[in-house]
């Protein structure tokens, strides 16, 4: 690789990158539209906003993986974490707000396709990968186990290990975020303070892992512990900015999590609270007359 600039935001945005993501992001985007106009073409409804954030979080994904920043963040532990928080804590939040898998069985047609989605979805792999007791250790594991270990070296020897190491980061977040977020059908769906408390359970893992980088007095990664002359910059000082980066990250979509949560329960009472009002007129509130008729048979 030629020696790169000095980073700045302007050159880390400028197109360029692994063709993989570029194409295969395109590829999914399509298949998503194709299924939100499939739905509107035969009279049913599909929300403007589900597609705008399914939309951003595949532009998130071209962001950090078809710019410079696929260049940078080969030498730039600093520029690297901006890509691992983005595709394993931005995207999967936009992907899953989204609700892609609602959308593609709205869509299909009911044949083959549609009875596989849904037989996959049940299956025992899925629960496994999905259940709190595999994916919260997976996610911490994504931060000690790989960086802190010769694995991490290893796969940034090559393109083709960096670009696997943005795959990883992508699955975690998404098995990570989709039984929290709910929006899905899936076969974890535990209640609003147990999706709460999923959340909460790898934040300290998660900002002491941040803590660790800003505090270190040595480089801690090999990868990034020589960066080149020409980015005119120190390793400690990068990987101080890593952690800072890395840390952050663990509020900024706590915080949006938390939003999309209260909203859904808010959401969630909502419906509960018309479905016995709907049920209350069916039965002219029998509930409400016997009490009364209870009140007026009491002695005066």
């Amino acid at each position: 690789m030629a020696d790169l600039p000095p980073f700045s935001f302007a050159r880390g945005m400028e197109f360029g990158g692994d063709p993989l993501f570029l194409w295969g992001s395109l590829a999914v985007l399509a298949l998503y539209l194709w299924g939100a106009i499939r739905l509107h073409r035969r009279g049913d409804r599909w929300p403007v906003g589900r597609t705008v954030s399914f939309a951003l979080g595949i532009v998130s994904i071209i962001a950090v993986t078809c710019t410079a920043l696929n260049d940078y963040g080969m030498v730039l532990f600093s520029v690297h974490m901006v890509q691992h928080m983005v595709i394993s804590m931005v995207t999967p939040l936009l992907l899953l707000l989204g609700a892609p898998v609602t959308l593609l069985m709205r869509a299909l047609p009911p044949s083959a396709p549609r009875r596989l989605l849904i037989a996959f979805l049940h299956t025992r792999y899925v629960r496994i990968i999905t259940s709190p007791l595999f994916t919260i250790p997976l996610f911490i594991a994504s931060l000690y186990g790989l960086y802190f270990t010769p694995l991490f070296d290893f796969l940034m020897e090559s393109r083709t290990g960096h670009i696997a190491m943005m795959i990883h980061f992508l699955a975690v977040g998404l098995v990570f975020f989709w039984p929290i977020m709910g929006v899905d059908p899936g076969p974890h769906r535990s209640g609003h303070v147990i999706r709460l408390l999923e959340l909460f359970a790898t934040m300290p893992f998660h900002a002491f892992f941040g803590i660790a980088l800003m505090m270190g007095t040595e480089p801690m990664v090999t990868t990034f512990a020589d960066p080149p002359a020409s980015l005119a910059t120190d390793a400690l000082a990068d990987q101080s900015a890593a952690g800072g980066i890395a840390w952050a990250f663990s509020e900024i979509p706590t915080v949006l999590v938390l939003v999309a949560l209260v909203f859904q329960w808010w959401a969630s009472e909502e419906r509960k609270a018309r479905r016995e009002d709907r049920q209350a007129d069916r039965t002219n509130d029998q509930a409400l007359s016997d009490y009364n008729a209870y009140l007026a048979s009491l002695p005066k």
